[in-house]
């Protein structure tokens, strides 16, 4: 039998529920205003605009709240990335997810006390949390007050560079999150890490 770790303190579980929330909220109102038209309507357009705005500014609050907790409870070592070696140990990594997981190998970087993540999950949550992130956030607030958007960048609209800048991000964050799901049903069964997430313990 496996010897049980517990990892993930209640304000991780906490934060990571309401993000989770927060996120699909975005994803909803957010396609209904891309994609929202006089004769068809996810949402209506105003109800759509309001949810995403204040959506935001809460997911503004509970990313903060994520920065200073995570740097405050020394969560932030399990993030750090040690350049040396880090192309060979992703390329363990990515082979153990592209072909060694379907062969029952071991994986060659299990989960430990001092090891929460493995290179490619440390890689992909830096990418996610501290660039994805506040590119999404600061695009979002700049165009809710359009006036500070630079007016022209290279002959483009500062606005239409703003709004792309925005959309993009959320893409390939909600992409993210998808992939995250996926491998979440990769455990020790399929819902092994999703009961992690509501207990603590891994």
């Amino acid at each position: 039998m496996s010897e049980k770790i517990y990892l993930y303190p209640v304000w991780i579980r906490i934060w990571h529920w309401i993000n989770a929330l927060l996120f699909l909220l975005l994803i909803v109102t957010g396609l209904s205003m891309q994609y929202s038209s006089p004769n068809y309507t996810m949402i209506r357009f105003d109800i759509a605009v309001s949810f995403h705005n204040v959506t935001g500014f809460i997911l503004i609050f509970n990313y903060i709240f994520f920065i200073i907790a995570n740097w405050k409870s020394r969560n932030f070592r399990y993030y750090k990335c040690h350049v040396l070696g880090c192309s060979t140990r992703l390329q363990k990594q990515f082979r153990y997810y592209l072909y060694g997981i379907f062969k029952n190998e071991k994986a060659p970087f299990p989960i430990s006390e001092d090891r929460k993540f493995n290179p490619l999950q440390k890689l992909s949550y830096l990418i996610a949390m501290y660039l994805l992130m506040p590119v999404m956030i600061i695009t979002g607030l700049a165009l809710i007050v359009p006036e500070v958007n630079i007016h022209n960048v290279f002959g483009i609209s500062g606005i239409h560079l703003t709004d792309l800048l925005h959309i993009t991000s959320g893409f390939v964050l909600s992409v993210f999150m998808i992939v995250h799901i996926y491998f979440c049903t990769i455990g020790k069964t399929a819902t092994s890490n999703f009961k992690s997430m509501i207990d603590g313990w891994h």
